[in-house]
């Protein structure tokens, strides 16, 4: 298996990112998968109802977005999720684009953790959600 950085390798302001075109059957198999079939994310017609306006993308799914760069590209493979803090600053719909970053902002060499600053933006660049995650980067 590829390992990921340790903590020795990472330093402050290490940065990564993926893009994410958010579609309709991504909101579908999301939603079978996490079995959260809330009518806000799947029928236009209730949705048009919410303060919305229509459907809008499970926040979860920008959680997992931020997981797929963590788990895979900083501090990459071999890393454990230990915490994470989201705050949904604006709706995702289907069809926007998602560029999810993380960037690392604390390092504590003596727990062997990480603090990464986590952020999703749309297409407009508009931020869609803001966090932190702690991670545990895999050992030497």
């Amino acid at each position: 298996m590829n390992r990921g950085k340790t903590i020795s390798m990472l330093q402050l302001g290490d940065r990564a990112e993926r893009t994410d075109y958010v579609t309709e059957e991504t909101g579908i198999k999301f939603a079978d998968v996490s079995n959260d079939h809330n009518p806000v994310h799947l029928d236009e017609a209730c949705a048009l109802l919410t303060p919305f306006k229509g459907r809008i993308a499970h926040g979860m799914l920008l959680a997992a977005y931020i997981s797929a760069v963590l788990g895979n590209d900083l501090p990459g493979p071999g890393s454990i999720y230990v915490n994470q803090t989201l705050a949904f600053k604006a709706p995702v719909r289907y069809g926007d684009t998602i560029t999810t970053a993380v960037e690392v902002a604390e390092i504590i060499p003596e727990r062997n953790r990480v603090k990464l600053k986590t952020t999703c933006l749309n297409q407009a660049g508009t931020v869609v959600l803001e966090g932190e995650a702690t991670i545990l980067p895999p050992k030497a």
